[in-house]
């Protein structure tokens, strides 16, 4: 058989086109299959039975009015499921001595927060379970709950008595002792003489992912296998947990992520939830479903971020920074989680950020407190390290009296210095901090801000305009296995994909990165489809079925792109590599003198030639094949990469802060972020936006706040402040590229940018508008009564106001600040 065809016209390239995403068309038509909408025929629903009080002894559980409820099949507690519950992992034990309770999916004798599960009705319809829930009578004695990390740290009231002490680990870099750099106390020392030094301790409040789908999960114990529906990120870690930890055979068990409205790190989890509707399922032998409701997630769902943050960096008089010191203190709420402690690990990393610190050392002791577990949300451990370092810039500049830029500029890295290592040993492989800023300063208009900001600080005028600035990297991509491992991390960072050509021309790409928002079916089309020379439209994107996608370490970290997407570049090279000997044989040539063009197989010189799709058809029909060949050029690829992924950005603000009611508004904000090739810039906005409105949020509005016995009293988006688009403004969005050398397609991740960058340009924006007024800090979330408190209180910030209102530290210290050395 010989094609003889002209070649097609040239293919516009997808790779860089603004692609509207192929996932919305179903979502926002209601034609999708969130996991609430399964209905499998004879399903039982469940609710749970949840404790209302922060630290308690369950004295006796009485489930027998619940029982004789109409349709209720069975009431179970944890004596009842006993081992086939299984337990909730940590898969990320920081240290080899970490203290870490043993987490149940329903408590037994003892519960440790408000909001831990004690029993499960199983009933016909959901209706009738909550309402036979409310029958379930429990007997608490109640314990003293332990609810600060302050008050943790005491070891006087304890979160969990039988392990005698709140403190779960400490784990600590020292760049001196890792040979990166050199001693950061003896730098500190030595600037306390000659130089400057500035100490400030940094609050990050408590939040909560508050995702748009609630957690569901469906399990159908009915066939073969164990098929597992759940909305989460993580359906091959999942799927490995609960065999792991209840004895069934991993093969047979299935997992399934349908679609999946929104994560932010909220469903990287194995929650006890999934772990009951399991071991119920198996128990009664029928299918089950349980879905939360919204005050159930917001006060069981893990939270995140919650540390304090005492910084102390040391420079010489004209600003080059010598050392950096930082003692964290991070709350794991009741139980170390999936991931836990290695959250504020991630942020070590990340505290030195894009400046040439030559000595460092961190420092993190996590504690357990009786509120609910602590685990990632968006940017995990990063957030809290750029606010921490973009704060204290600011704050060496204003101790210097000089603009924020200067100081940053004299000790970011320069483009000509990368590739470069850093004091915390990491390899930063690309940047250019200098064209990012230059771009964001010229669209924000910074020196007519900071000009109008002059006439209202001359002109006494109530409302004062603050700019801040955040010039921020992230180490995202999570990934190497090897640096993985050497953090004693429980699983590897490689990410697997397929690509498989049908007979029909079409392509079926097979990833095992889960999508829960982010695009990766457009995405990743593009990708294929430039690879491959296959129209858009004829690739179908398959992923978040253990059965279809049998390998995957799923979606987190900004990895789907970086990780995921050149484990397929790597795969449809491989299909074509496999295709050639077959184009050739087909098209009576050497391989040596047939080339790959665009979805050709052209012989050089000829017009002879055949396209990728009609070698896939040729394949499948077997009749015309090389001696010997295997019929498939189907092709597999795992691409485990040798370094994190180094996106950057510069991020603009400018608040108006009133001076006499504390109101703070935003007036403009820009940022220009280096994320490499860009895919889709269309995607990409949308990823910019919705971390910038995410981190903004930390900074004005949201808080998880307890009051002194341990109940959540923002436990409803009454009381918890999510923003809407009538709280925010527009934002001007732009980029810079310096390509990644990590992967063949020079992208960087996006996902987390935008939340990491924003929080201290805002907190730094709405400082700088009432510095001149003696304030220093204002404890997050930024409030008018915060506001109004630090400037009519000398600028303690977050300190008077503790008192003022219900605080989550009522014991602490918080918002303290002292500058110390030759130019204090």
């Amino acid at each position: 058989m010989t094609a003889v065809a002209n070649p097609p016209e040239e293919m516009a390239k997808e790779i860089g086109r603004d692609r509207r995403r192929k996932e919305d068309q179903r979502l926002i038509t209601g034609r999708t299959r969130w996991t609430d909408n399964l209905s499998i025929p004879g399903t039982l629903h469940l609710a749970m039975v949840r404790s209302p009080v922060a630290h308690a002894t369950i004295t006796s559980i009485d489930t027998t009015e619940a029982a004789a409820s109409t349709n209720v099949v069975a009431v179970l507690t944890s004596e009842d499921l006993g081992e086939s519950q299984g337990v909730c992992i940590n898969a990320w034990p920081i240290t080899p001595d970490q203290v870490t309770p043993a987490h149940l999916p329903i408590a037994n004798g003892r519960v440790a927060f408000a909001g831990e599960i004690v029993a499960v009705v199983v009933a016909r319809t959901a209706a009738e379970a909550r309402d036979a829930a409310e029958l379930v009578d429990v007997d608490y004695e109640q314990l003293p709950a332990v609810l600060g990390i302050k008050e943790a740290l005491k070891d006087e009231v304890l979160a969990h008595p039988d392990l005698g002490t709140n403190k779960s680990a400490l784990w600590v870099f020292d760049s001196e002792a890792a040979g990166t750099g050199g001693n950061a106390d003896d730098a500190i020392a030595k600037a306390r003489t000659d130089g400057i030094v500035i100490e400030r301790e940094f609050r990050q409040q408590r939040l909560i992912p508050a995702f748009m789908e609630p957690r569901s999960v469906v399990v159908d114990p009915t066939g073969e296998q164990i098929t597992v529906w759940s909305a989460t990120q993580i359906p091959h870690i999942l799927r490995f947990a609960l065999a792991a930890t209840t004895g069934v055979p991993e093969s047979k068990i299935r997992v399934i992520a349908p679609d999946v409205g929104g994560g932010f790190g909220g469903k990287l989890q194995q929650t006890p939830e999934e772990m009951i509707a399991f071991a119920v399922a198996r128990r009664l032998s029928r299918p089950v479903k349980y879905t939360e409701t919204r005050s159930e997630s917001l006060v069981s769902a893990h939270h995140g971020r919650d540390q304090w943050q005492k910084l102390t960096l040391s420079a010489e008089k004209d600003g080059t920074v010598t050392g950096l010191k930082v003692e964290l203190e991070a709350d794991l709420g009741a139980y170390v989680a999936i991931v836990g402690g290695g959250v504020p690990v991630l942020g070590a990393f990340m505290f030195n950020a894009i400046y040439k610190f030559p000595a460092y050392h961190f420092s993190c002791q996590t504690v357990l407190t009786n509120t609910t577990w602590t685990d990632a949300y968006r940017g995990a451990g990063r957030p809290e390290a750029t606010f921490g370092i973009e704060r204290m810039m600011d704050e060496l500049a204003a101790e210097m009296g000089v603009d924020p830029f200067v100081v940053r500029e004299k000790n970011w890295i320069k483009h000509e210095e990368f590739p470069f290592t850093t004091v915390a040993g990491l390899e930063y492989d690309s940047g250019n901090y200098e064209i990012a800023t230059a771009k964001a300063k010229e669209i924000f208009g910074y020196d007519e801000l900071r000009a109008e900001q002059k006439r209202r600080r001359d002109s006494g005028d109530p409302v004062q305009l603050g700019l801040g600035v955040s010039t921020f990297t992230e180490m995202c991509g999570l990934a190497p296995s090897r640096v993985l491992g050497s953090l004693d991390y429980g699983a590897g960072g490689w990410e697997h994909a397929s690509v498989r050509m049908l007979a029909t021309g079409k392509v079926e790409v097979i990833t095992g990165a889960s999508a829960h928002g982010q695009g990766h079916e457009t995405a990743f089309s593009q990708i294929v489809a430039d690879r491959l020379g296959i129209p858009f439209d004829d690739i179908e994107v398959l992923h978040g079925d253990t059965q279809i996608a049998s390998k995957g370490l799923d979606t987190y970290g900004s990895r789907s792109l970086v990780v995921g997407g050149e484990a397929l570049v790597r795969a449809a090279d491989k299909v074509i590599e496999k295709a050639l000997p077959f184009a050739a044989h087909l098209l009576e040539a050497s391989v040596d003198d047939v080339k790959f063009h665009e979805g050709r197989f052209q012989v050089v010189g000829t017009d002879a030639g055949m396209a990728l799709t009609e070698v896939a058809t040729a394949t499948f029909t077997a009749h015309n094949l090389p001696d010997g060949a295997e019929p498939s050029i189907d092709a597999d690829a795992t691409f485990d990469p040798v370094n994190f992924n180094y996106p950057h950005g510069t991020h603009l603000c400018a608040m108006e802060v009133d001076t006499e009611t504390g109101a703070v508004k935003m007036r403009k904000y820009t940022c220009v972020d280096d994320i490499g090739n860009i895919i889709n810039p269309l995607i990409v906005s949308g990823q910019v936006h919705g971390g910038l409105v995410q981190g903004i949020a930390q900074a004005l509005w949201e808080e998880a706040v307890y009051d002194d016995q341990g109940t959540l009293v923002s436990g409803s988006f009454v009381d918890y402040l999510l923003p809407t688009a009538a709280d925010t403004i527009s934002f001007d969005v732009d980029h810079t590229t310096t390509p990644a050398t990590t992967n063949s397609l020079g992208t960087k991740g996006v996902g987390e940018a935008g939340t990491i960058a924003s929080t201290p340009a805002v907190v730094n924006a709405v400082v700088d508008a009432i510095r001149h007024l003696g304030v220093k800090d204002v404890q997050m979330p930024c409030t008018p009564e915060r506001v109004w408190n630090a400037i009519n209180h000398g600028g303690a910030g977050g300190a008077t106001e503790a008192a003022a209102m219900p605080h989550f530290e009522p014991d602490a210290e918080p918002g303290t600040s002292s500058t110390e050395g030759a130019g204090a």
